[in-house]
C-alpha cells in the first residue's frame, strides 16, 4: 500500500483539510500517483485518472481493491470514500488499487433476469406478487431492493481448512444458513453476517490458495477487520452465474437506492463523440425493392433470407472497393495494432482472465494472435458469462489478402473492418460486438 497524508491548515476554521497521495496501478503494471482530498470518492478519483490518462470516454471505469497474496479483489462502489476504504488495509502489505474497465458494474439494472436466475429467488418472494419473476426483480431494483436469494454454497469457516455444503438465505436483515437441510424455519436459521458491516470479494486462484471445491469462490469480511487469512470466511458457488447472483444481491441489499443513484450518474458522464450506433433490438427487416417505397418484413423466414442477401451484397461491395496495392496492403495488415481491442500475443487463458476481470458481459470482446496457427488471429467473445473463441483465417482473392471466419463465404479487408461489421451485424456470433476489452497505460 502506497499512500501518505499532507495537511493544509486553514486559518478560518479549527479543522484541517487532509490530502491523500494515492498510487494507482494500470493493467500494464505501470502506476500513477494522484493527489486527492480526504473526502474524495471513487468516482472523483476515476475522473482524475480518466483525464490524466487521456481516456476517450468516462464510461465503465472503476477502481479495484486488490489483495494479491490473499487472491481477493473487489470493485469499489462509486460513492465510497477512498480514505475509509484504505483504513482497513495492513501497513506494509501488498494491497493496491487498480484502474480498469468494469462493464458489469451496473449491468444487472439492464438485464436483471440474467443476474438473478429464477431458481435462486426465494419462494416467499414469488408468492407475494402475481407478476413474472423478471418484472418483480426490475420493480424491486428500481426501489433499491432485491429479492431474497437462496441456495447451497460450500463454506469454509474462518480459521479452518475443511469445506462443507450448507443452505444459505440472503435477506435485507443479513446472511443466514440453515442447520437442517434447506429448511427456512426461524428455529433452523443461524445469522452468519450483518450486511451493513460487510464487504464482498471475489477470490482468484482459490483452488490453489484455499483448496476450494470449485473455482467460483467469493469471500465476505467485516469492514472493520484487518485483512488476515485466518479471518476470511470463504463461500463457493457451483457456477459463475450463481456466484455473480450472490455478489450482486449482497451489493443491492447493502447499498440499496445508492446503487441506483450511482448508475444514473454514470449514464450522465461525458461520452466519446461518435455517431450513434444502431440498437439491433429496435431494428426491423425492410424491403426497398419495390417502387412504392419500403415495407416492413413480418415473415421471419423472409427476414432471414433478406439478412443473408444483405450480407452477400455487403461482401460484393467490399470486394469492389478493395484495391490490392502494396501501399494499402501494408497499411491494412497493421491497422489492428493500434486498436484498443487488439492484445497481441496473449494466451487463451490470459484473454479469458482479462474478459472476466472487466465484467464478462454480453458482447465484450478482444482480438489476439493465434498461438496455434501462424498468421491467424482469434476473436474472444463473451456471451452469457462464458467466453467463446473464433479463429480468424487469412486468405487470398484477386491478389489481395482478406480475413474470414466462414471458409471464405464472407471476406474482410482487415480486422478493423471485421469488427465494425459485427458491431451492427451479428453474423455467426451469438451477439454483436459491443464492449472492447481494453488496457490503459497510466
Amino acid at each position: 500500500m502506497d499512500f501518505s497524508f499532507k495537511i493544509c491548515p486553514q486559518s478560518s476554521c479549527h479543522s484541517c483539510m487532509f490530502f491523500l497521495v494515492v498510487r494507482v496501478f494500470g493493467e500494464d503494471t505501470h502506476s500513477r500517483s494522484v493527489l486527492v482530498s480526504s473526502g474524495a470518492t471513487v468516482r472523483d478519483v476515476c475522473h482524475i485518472l480518466v483525464q490524466a490518462a487521456h481516456c476517450t470516454d468516462q464510461e465503465n471505469w472503476a477502481l479495484i481493491e486488490q489483495h494479491p497474496s490473499l487472491g481477493l479483489e473487489r470493485c469499489l462502489e462509486d460513492h465510497e470514500v477512498l480514505v475509509q476504504v484504505q483504513s482497513s488495509w495492513l501497513q506494509g502489505g501488498d494491497t493496491k488499487l487498480l484502474f480498469r474497465k468494469n462493464y458489469a458494474k451496473y449491468e444487472f439494472f439492464k438485464k436483471p433476469a440474467q443476474y438473478f436466475p429464477e431458481s435462486m429467488i426465494s419462494d416467499s418472494t414469488d408468492a407475494k406478487a402475481e407478476i413474472s419473476s423478471s418484472q418483480l426483480i426490475q420493480s424491486m431494483l428500481k426501489c433499491g431492493s432485491c429479492p431474497e436469494i437462496q441456495g447451497y454454497l460450500h463454506v469454509r469457516e474462518a480459521g479452518k481448512k475443511s469445506w462443507k455444503k450448507l443452505y444459505f438465505i440472503l435477506r435485507r436483515s443479513g446472511l443466514y444458513c440453515s442447520s437442517k437441510g434447506s429448511s427456512k424455519e426461524p428455529r433452523h436459521l443461524q445469522c452468519v453476517a450483518d450486511l451493513e458491516d460487510l464487504s464482498v470479494y471475489t477470490v482468484s486462484n482459490s483452488r490453489k490458495l484455499y483448496s476450494s471445491p470449485k473455482v467460483h469462490t467469493f469471500s465476505i469480511k467485516s469492514c472493520r477487520d484487518r485483512f488476515r487469512p485466518q479471518d476470511l470466511k470463504l463461500l463457493c458457488a457451483e457456477n459463475e452465474q450463481c456466484r455473480t447472483c450472490w455478489i450482486t444481491a449482497f451489493r443491492v441489499f447493502k447499498y440499496g437506492k445508492q446503487l441506483q443513484c450511482n448508475y444514473l450518474l454514470s449514464q450522465t458522464s461525458p461520452k466519446l463523440q461518435i455517431p450513434p450506433r444502431k440498437d439491433t433490438k429496435s431494428m426491423v427487416a425492410m424491403d426497398f425493392s419495390g417502387k412504392s417505397g419500403g415495407r416492413v418484413i413480418l415473415n421471419p423466414q423472409e427476414a432471414q433470407s433478406a439478412e443473408q442477401e444483405e450480407g452477400y451484397n455487403w461482401r460484393v461491395k467490399a470486394l469492389r472497393y478493395s484495391l490490392p496495392s502494396n501501399s494499402q496492403g501494408s497499411r491494412t495488415t497493421a491497422v489492428h495494432h493500434i486498436q484498443p481491442w487488439f492484445h497481441g500475443g496473449i494466451s487463451r487463458s490470459e484473454a479469458e482472465r482479462l474478459l472476466e476481470e472487466q465484467g464478462q458481459v454480453d458482447g465484450m470482446f478482444l482480438i489476439r494472435d493465434s498461438q496455434m496457427h501462424a498468421q491467424c488471429f482469434v476473436l474472444s467473445l463473451c456471451h452469457k458469462l462464458k467466453t467463446k473463441h473464433y479463429l480468424l483465417i487469412p486468405c487470398e482473392e484477386g491478389g489481395r489478402q482478406y480475413y474470414t471466419m466462414d471458409d471464405g463465404v464472407t471476406l474482410f479487408m482487415d480486422l478493423l473492418q471485421l469488427v465494425e461489421f459485427h458491431q451492427i451485424n451479428r453474423g455467426i456470433f451469438p451477439v454483436c460486438l459491443k464492449h472492447p476489452c481494453i488496457r490503459i497505460a497510466l
